[in-house]
């Protein structure tokens, strides 16, 4: 290696020798330019993306011209691609692979062609002319490389500095071209940093702050382009700034010229709420403090790296990020905020700025009860960590000190884990440590936001909107400053959370997933509601209801986005698919981009009703008119409730007995609020209410019920309506709600079909054979007139006694039950406090439209549970 290096100190050397002769002629023969600093200067810094190509290098001179500032100093990275191109180049000449000649020759060409574009005579002359002596001193070091094998690290830093330095020398002369007082710097020549780490360096204000006199009083001019990344050590050796070396330059130098502003010109239109590859609705932020930028840039967001906020934080000199692609945008100041910015009417939204996430880690566990009191345990915890060069991202520790517990990058825990079971061998022998566990397959979602530690209930909203969505949290973390709020979830869990939470402080809709089961007439007039209420909701109530699919008995219709409500119908035709009951599930709740699942279930079948359990524990929410799951097996129904009551996943049912009529809502409010049910009676079938409300005078049962059948009020088969069961289950539910645990066997159920006709093989032979029947239903109407009654056919939960009963009753004229017209329900509820006078819920009991604005009604209850606004 005594080639390169030898080879090294000449060059180096003679850099030295140059500038210190400059440096002698300059004291002697030039008078000194004093630098004005303050706000006369402003900063603007453009990455590789930004110098791309030739036009876009002009755009960036546009910019520079077109700015009104009095001074600028603009910083700009390598062309893009070059460092990694140059960093190729090492790792060729390294390796010994003969490509790196071919590969550099490539450097060459790439910017040849980008100055022969932009620069002409004298100007282009020069340019190429330094550009090949460049190449030429490098080909000779990467030949060097090449023989030893190996490349020291200043070699390397000097070797992929060059992009910088070709970038800044065609942008000055194009900016020149233009007419204007331009100069180009080799920040090398004033940017000092003391290496403290492979990826880090500190700057030596000091010493910077001389070096730039210096280069301004023999540079003396109102727009200078420095080269980013690059810098020099205190012995004048090149090295760079490391990760995101361009934006620290920017940063460091606002800070030595005193700038009035840093612009960071990048690709993006600023800072987001949120990773908008992970959230569709994040926004850009107008503002963030100095700490908002350093919290959510730690934590992964694509803001700048938390250095580079250090020096200009220090002078209070804001940062604008600004997107060289879209000019009408103003971007994201980061700044010192004043100290009533948030005080406002949106005061809970306002306090968070952001969320921002980091992937593949590990949590580590160390626990034992011979842990707490014991001076000197977490020291040597993270002292085997330092020793495995391991960063530790997050730490946890209760104050019964029982436990400590802290995340890593995946790829470092299995090394974390041995350390630690090494170090604390004896304890874990003894038994003072119980374990050290490794939880794999981690992420951590950080809320971000300056004013949360004055503002109450962010915590709890953070929580609540985690738990909504059914997301677990392993691990928890907040400082006293409570900049930022952290939390480790299960990795797949990490983009359902990070939108659950974004969604949750009305940064973006309450966006829930729907799918629909049973397409027929109630789950079709859903749809369509759905479809006529969607602008509404999302413009009024920032609610995003997207239906992921609809299945039916045959087949089923999905959808990455949400279906087109205007064309369902059509599209089940066009690119519907076999029905699948398990996919439909696993489609409609797998879209992780969504936070809440709900299924809606709109048919009448106890086999659907039989998953409910399944899918509450796996957190979809449930919402349906189907009574099968609450009037089945009583245990089933039981297990169900309480696994309502235990979890945050929702299970609503309002329209399982009365349609849109609120009666279970009422019922379960009165009982939170402590009243005490007594019973409750009703009229619970819209067919059976038409069917009485029309038997009256002489006529003749069987006409009344062929005239219901004919007018649509009955099932196809008059049967399923007259034999009282649909009322049982009513009734059942009912009881149920109130406490009482019936099957629906203990409901004795009085049934309308005569007993012969039960067995009819059609609907059409049952009505043809009815009226042989009639004589024993119209001597009841007969009795029942005579009395001064009306026969009402109803459902009775007796609570007092705990039992229920179907039956046809006898009522006065005067009686509510007596009042009714068409086919409407009427319910009495009597309780504690109602017990004089019953609560009466009355009104359409049955059909598509009613049903379905009562699912409707329960879907926002959700919606509104889960944070939309009320």
């Amino acid at each position: 290696m005594a080639l390169p290096r030898l080879w090294s100190r000449r060059k180096f050397s003679a850099f030295q020798i140059s500038a210190s002769i400059t440096d002698v002629v300059q004291d002697t023969s030039v008078r000194k330019v004093h630098l004005p600093k303050g706000d006369s200067w402003s900063v603007h810094k453009f990455g590789g993306t930004c110098v791309g190509s030739s036009q876009r290098i002009q755009d960036v001179a546009k910019i520079i011209i077109n700015d009104d500032s009095e001074r600028k100093l603009v910083v700009v990275s390598a062309m893009s691609k070059v460092t990694d191109m140059m960093y190729d180049l090492i790792h060729k000449a390294q390796s010994r692979d003969n490509s790196y000649v071919t590969a550099l020759d490539a450097v060459l060409e790439k910017h040849r062609l980008t100055a022969l574009d932009l620069l002409e005579g004298d100007d282009l002359a020069s340019f190429l002319s330094r550009l090949h002596h460049d190449i030429n001193n490098l080909k000779a070091m990467l030949r060097a490389i090449h023989i030893a094998g190996h490349a020291m690290e200043s070699f390397t830093e000097f070797v992929v500095g060059h992009g910088e330095l070709w970038s800044a020398q065609m942008l000055s002369s194009l900016v020149r071209k233009h007419g204007m007082d331009c100069n180009w710097m080799d920040a090398r020549e004033v940017l000092i940093v003391n290496p403290t780490s492979s990826n880090q360096v500190d700057p030596d204000y000091i010493e910077s702050e001389k070096r730039l006199e210096k280069w301004f009083s023999q540079h003396p001019s109102k727009t200078i382009i420095a080269t980013g990344f690059i810098a020099s050590t205190p012995q004048n050796i090149p090295t760079t700034l490391k990760r995101d070396g361009s934006d620290f330059s920017a940063a460091i130098m606002g800070a030595l010229f005193r700038a009035r502003q840093v612009t960071i010109w990048t690709d993006v239109d600023g800072v987001y709420s949120a990773d908008p590859r992970k959230v569709n609705e994040a926004v850009v932020l107008k503002t963030l403090s100095y700490q908002e930028a350093w919290e959510m840039s730690y934590f992964g967001a694509n803001v700048l790296h938390p250095r580079t906020i250090i020096p200009v934080m220090q002078y209070g000199i804001p940062i604008v990020i600004r997107n060289i692609f879209n000019l009408s945008t103003p971007g994201t100041m980061i700044c010192q905020l004043p100290v009533n910015e948030f005080e406002d009417d949106k005061r809970l939204k306002s306090c968070v700025k952001g969320f921002a996430t980091i992937d593949n880690l590990a949590l580590v566990n160390v626990e034992g009860t011979g842990m707490a009191g014991v001076p000197g345990t977490a020291s040597d915890i993270f002292g085997a960590v330092k020793d495995v060069g391991a960063n530790v991202i997050m730490i946890s520790q209760a104050s019964s000190e029982h436990s400590v517990c802290f995340a890593v990058p995946e790829k470092e825990v299995k090394a974390v884990a041995e350390a630690l079971e090494s170090r604390f061998q004896q304890a874990l022998g003894a038994g003072r440590l119980s374990q050290v566990a490794v939880i794999p397959n981690c992420s951590i979602l950080a809320t971000v936001g300056q004013k949360m530690a004055s503002t109450p209930g962010v915590c709890a909203t953070v929580f609540d909107a985690l738990a909504k969505a059914n997301i677990n949290v392993r691990a928890i973390a907040q400082g006293c400053s409570e900049y930022n709020i952290t939390v480790v979830v299960k990795r797949e869990d990490c983009v359902k959370a990070l939108r659950a939470v974004h969604s949750r402080f009305y940064l973006s809709r309450t966006t829930i997933a729907m799918g629909i089961i049973g397409p027929g007439l109630i789950g079709g007039t859903l749809l369509d509601q759905l479809k006529d209420q969607a602008a509404v909701l999302k413009e009024k109530f920032n609610i995003d209801m997207r239906v992921m699919g609809i299945i039916g008995s045959r087949r089923m219709l999905l959808s990455d986005m949400g279906i087109d409500l205007l064309r369902w119908r059509e599209l089940q035709v066009e690119k519907g698919e076999t029905a699948d009951l398990d996919k439909f599930v696993q489609y409609v709740q797998g879209n992780h981009l969504i936070p809440n699942t709900v299924l809606v279930d709109c048919t009448e079948d106890f086999s659907i009703a039989s998953h409910y359990y399944d899918w509450l524990c796996r957190g979809i929410h449930v919402i349906t008119p189907n009574k099968k799951a609450n009037s089945g097996p009583l245990e089933q129904y039981l297990r169900l409730r309480a696994l309502q009551r235990q979890s945050y996943t929702h299970y609503f049912y309002e329209a399982t007995v009365g349609a849109g009529l609120p009666i279970i809502s009422t019922l379960q409010g009165l009982l939170e609020t402590g009243d005490r049910i007594l019973r409750i009676e009703g009229i619970f079938s819209g067919t059976l209410s038409y069917i009485f409300n029309n038997f009256v005078n002489k006529r003749a049962f069987s006409e009344v019920v062929i005239e219901a059948k004919e007018a649509g009020y009955t099932e196809p088969d008059p049967r399923d309506d007259l034999s009282g069961t649909d009322v049982a289950r009513k009734v059942i539910i009912l009881a149920r709600e109130s406490g009482i645990k019936l099957e629906i066997s203990d409901i004795p159920v009085q049934s309308l079909v005569p007993e012969p006709l039960r067995g009819s093989a059609s609907a059409d032979e049952f009505l043809k054979r009815l009226p042989q029947y009639d004589k024993d239903m119209n001597q009841k109407l007969h009795d029942a007139e005579i009395a001064g009654e009306v026969l009402r056919y109803v459902g009775v939960v007796d609570v007092v006694n705990q039992k229920g009963v179907v039956e046809l009753g006898r009522y006065k004229k005067d009686h509510p039950f007596a009042q009714l017209s068409g086919s409407d329900n009427i319910i009495a509820i009597t309780t504690q406090r109602y017990k004089q006078q019953p609560l009466i819920i009355r009104g359409p009991g049955a059909g598509a439209e009613v049903t379905a604005g009562g699912v409707f009604s329960d879907i926002l209850r959700l919606a509104s549970y889960l944070g939309a606004p009320s």
